[in-house]
């Protein structure tokens, strides 16, 4: 038998031809993709366009398949069905140079052809192929040519192509709002970044490394200050979890939560650190298992509970995603007028809003006024109304502020020797202050007002019977207001 064909590839396009006794095959392989026109630029598209195979996905095998299950690979078709589709909306919904480092009018703005519908492979990675390269990679792939999709999405929506070319704007202003945030803001994060073990929650590259994330980009190993990008937390390529999350938002699990997977920092005091105080407890905090926040204050009433409030139990599903990256419409309140989309990806529960009533980075406003909106409150069903959620926030925090100022005053009576972090001993003073700690993060109040007033008062307790001092301010509550099931309950 003797055979006769072209470099083996996996596309199943091929000519059998059996001829007689000699069972002689024939090969005739249909070309790996179809000639693109050169304002293309390189872009390849689809293979089948009706069956939605990609070029890059006769390879990329498992690529193909998870982004198929995506919000991307519908794209085109959303469009059409979203009874407003424009033609400028067209380049994001299709293949080009938006979301990659192509600069230039190219795939379907540049050709129209059908091929290069949905947000394919190559709408992130750049063009498959390049008449300009000798090697190319679909033609022939190699790590050396490889088509890198970037990472971070630059300071601005468009500065390094990526999620922000089109993610933006008044409509779709993920990016606008993130860029705002802590986590889009690098610079703050460069210190963390050099600090050993540090870079696992304050770099995009350091958090995908830990995560186990083994994935190629543009930036990779270049020490770019690249902050928690919309890649970090959303994987490109599978569709498993709501709005492609590498992690779910809706598991009260620390090390499985998407936001707690770093939100969990020194949630309990360190015997080698005793006086560094709590660093992002929020996640414990919130699912209140007393055991996993906080110093436990002797003789403590609650130890073996669960402490929690509706925040952190089953009636509020998406946990720490329901108030943080809450989204709406913002419309103009006298004509009823589009003004714009809130994404949330500010991710500030309560976020100060302009004269428009557009969400903003500005933390300044005043809690009691309207400038600071509440909606998340109302829209998660927590609160009957955003003056509700107003007032309860207001008072939780008078009540936890009340304890920080007596446990803070108390802790200044104390010996300077109860202090001292050499011993590795946690002394009463040290666990003290440690909850103290707890208590001046402002948004304790909210993500568990009942556990932190809890081991405040008992801290406060604590230090009178450790160090024989009396209570500073007459008449301050002691008892603490809980809400309180046995560990497991909601």
């Amino acid at each position: 038998m003797s055979f006769k064909s072209k470099a083996l590839t996996l596309i199943p396009a091929f000519l059998v031809v059996l001829t007689g006794c000699d069972d002689k095959i024939v090969y005739r392989d249909k070309p790996l993709y179809d000639e693109t026109l050169p304002a293309a630029l390189g872009f390849v598209g689809y293979r089948d366009t009706e069956a939605q195979q990609t070029v890059c996905g006769n390879c990329h095998v498992e690529k193909q398949k998870g982004w198929a299950a995506t919000g991307h690979a519908s794209a085109w078709e959303t469009l059409q069905e979203s009874g407003h589709a424009q033609e400028f909306c067209e380049t994001c919904h299709t293949v080009g140079q938006y979301g990659n480092v192509v600069a230039e009018a190219a795939g379907w703005e540049s050709t129209g052809e059908v091929r290069y519908y949905d947000v394919q492979c190559e709408a992130c990675h750049g063009p498959g192929t390049n008449t300009n390269l000798a090697l190319s990679h679909i033609d022939n792939p190699l790590s050396s040519n490889i088509p890198l999709a970037p990472l971070n999405v630059g300071e601005s929506a468009t500065a390094t192509g990526g999620c922000g070319e089109c993610h933006e704007g008044s409509h779709h202003g993920f990016v606008d709002e993130w860029a705002q945030s802590r986590h889009g803001d690098a610079s703050t994060h460069k210190n963390y970044r050099e600090r050993e073990g540090c870079d696992a929650c304050h770099g995009g590259e350091g958090a995908l490394r830990a995560w186990g994330v083994n994935t190629e980009y543009l930036e990779k190993g270049e020490g770019q200050q690249i902050g928690i990008t919309c890649a970090v937390c959303h994987d490109p390529h599978n569709g498993t979890n709501a709005h492609q999350l590498r992690w779910p938002v809706d598991v009260p699990n620390v090390d499985e939560n998407l936001c707690m997977k770093c939100h969990q920092r020194r949630a309990v005091p360190d015997s080698a650190r005793a006086s560094s105080g709590p660093h992002s407890p929020q996640g414990p905090l919130l699912l209140g298992e007393v055991a996993a926040v906080g110093w436990i204050p002797p003789n403590f009433a609650y130890e073996d509970e669960t402490i929690r409030g509706t925040h952190g139990s089953e009636a509020n599903q998406k946990l720490c995603a329901t108030c943080h990256l809450n989204s709406y419409e913002v419309t103009n309140p006298e004509t009823g007028d589009f003004v714009f989309n809130a994404t949330g990806h500010l991710f500030k529960p309560i976020p100060c809003v302009d004269a428009e009533g557009v969400p903003t980075g500005d933390d300044s406003c005043e809690m009691t006024t309207a400038a600071r909106s509440f909606d998340s409150c109302t829209t998660s069903g927590c609160h009957g109304s955003e003056d509700a959620a107003r007032s309860a926030m207001l008072v939780a925090q008078t009540r936890i502020a009340n304890l920080v100022t007596e446990l803070d005053d108390l802790l200044a009576l104390v010996p300077d020797t109860e202090f001292d972090n050499a011993d590795g001993v946690i002394t009463v003073a040290e666990g003290a202050k440690f909850n103290q700690g707890l208590g001046e993060i402002e948004s304790s109040a909210v993500h568990n007002p009942f556990l932190t007033e809890a081991l405040l008062t008992g801290s406060i307790e604590a230090v009178q019977d450790e160090y024989g001092l009396p209570l500073l301010t007459p008449g301050l509550e002691l008892a603490p207001v809980l809400w309180k099931q046995s560990t497991g309950g909601n």
